[in-house]
């Protein structure tokens, strides 16, 4: 096997938020946090890292910087819609973290419009019924390059 390894939508989607920091980025974001120093601060990463991050982010089209303060210039970074489509993606790390990670009550938790704690599931967009373990097959497989 080559190198590259097999051709894939997981591979691609982790070469653009595939790293801790990236992802802690995102997660401010997606709770609002939209500047520099207070991503820096609620993500502990260093400013260099932070600022290579930000920037790989917003190349990717995954975040929006706006200049919200001209002297000195200043920016705060909004979600795309790429970056908003992410949010699901998050929500489940985070189950997955609260479930099988992390020790005692969840650090964050989210609730739906209907007032529910959320706990967020994946469903079939054609039947609506959850994905269960061993209900799915693979149609097409990437191929080894």
């Amino acid at each position: 096997m080559s190198a590259k390894g097999r051709e894939c939508s997981i591979a691609n989607a982790l070469g653009v938020i595939g790293e801790r920091w990236s992802l802690l980025v995102l997660r401010e974001v997606m709770l609002g946090v939209r500047r520099f120093d207070q991503i820096a601060h609620n993500t502990g990463a260093s400013r260099d890292i932070l600022t290579t991050r930000l920037r790989k982010l917003v190349e990717a089209g995954v975040l929006e910087k706006q200049q919200y303060e001209q002297r000195p210039p200043r920016y705060e970074y909004l979600p795309t819609e790429a970056g908003r489509a992410l949010q699901p993606i998050l929500l489940g790390l985070m189950e997955w973290g609260d479930r099988y990670v992390t020790t005692g009550p969840p650090p964050t938790v989210w609730e739906h419009n209907c007032g529910a704690e959320l706990h967020p599931e994946i469903v079939c967009a054609h039947c609506g019924e959850p994905l269960g373990q061993g209900e799915t097959r693979i149609v097409r497989l990437g191929t080894v390059h």
